[in-house]
């Protein structure tokens, strides 16, 4: 009925229909090899450790995602997060299976919204993809992590201070399987999904594989 009275359009395109229209779903900036085994960051040629990652302590083994955060894709996160269009998550857990190979992993969990920007948006993107994934690679979702205190938005914040201001912020709980599949919306600088990921080591976990719909690229 919604539809019928406010007719949907592209976020990208403006052309009536989905959300985001096939041709604008086929044309998004989508990360290919060669990568960072590591990171996950484009590189010229295969390397184990990028200038992005290399000389960093990472409690992860490895991370993917699907899309680099371009300008459209920024748009899209943008409605998908702080407008309220929660019906993306399901077209990006889409982008993120068509994309990425299943982890080999015995569950996925996702990063934990803070508890007053959760209330606020009224919906946690990263847990919203995080079970459609599951759905998707038909893997068990476990909530594995929580919040051990609030932290100021990353946003803005350059690496050292979104490293500083992760530190400590997540606590495992529950029975941790040994392989884990981490999910998040946006992988900018690797601080939150690293401090995540150190929890779930300290809980018990031998591998963690770090998944996301988008992730920053730096030019150098």
């Amino acid at each position: 009925m919604l539809d019928l009275l406010l007719p949907q359009r592209c976020l990208l395109c403006a052309q009536p229909g989905a959300q985001v229209c096939l041709a604008c779903s086929e044309t998004l900036p989508r990360l290919v090899r060669p990568l960072c085994e590591r990171c996950g960051a484009p590189t010229a040629w295969p390397v184990r450790r990028c200038a992005e990652c290399a000389g960093r302590r990472l409690a992860f083994d490895e991370a993917r995602a699907a899309v680099a955060y371009n300008a459209g894709v920024q748009k899209l996160v943008a409605a998908w997060k702080e407008r309220g269009l929660r019906r993306l998550a399901s077209w990006a857990a889409q982008i993120v299976a068509g994309s990425l190979q299943r982890p080999d992993a015995d569950c996925l969990t996702f990063i934990p919204g803070d508890p007053e920007r959760r209330l606020e948006r009224g919906h946690h993107a990263a847990e919203r993809l995080a079970r459609d994934l599951a759905l998707a690679w038909q893997l068990p979702l476990e909530p594995l992590l929580t919040r051990s205190r609030g932290s100021p938005r990353q946003r803005g914040l350059t690496q050292t201070e979104r490293r500083r201001n992760v530190a400590d912020a997540f606590t495992a709980h529950g029975a941790i399987p040994a392989r884990i599949a981490l999910v998040d919306d946006v992988y900018t600088t690797g601080a939150t999904t690293n401090a995540a990921a150190s929890a779930l080591r300290r809980g018990g976990a031998k591998r963690v594989q770090v998944v996301t719909f988008a992730r920053t690229i730096r030019v150098r």
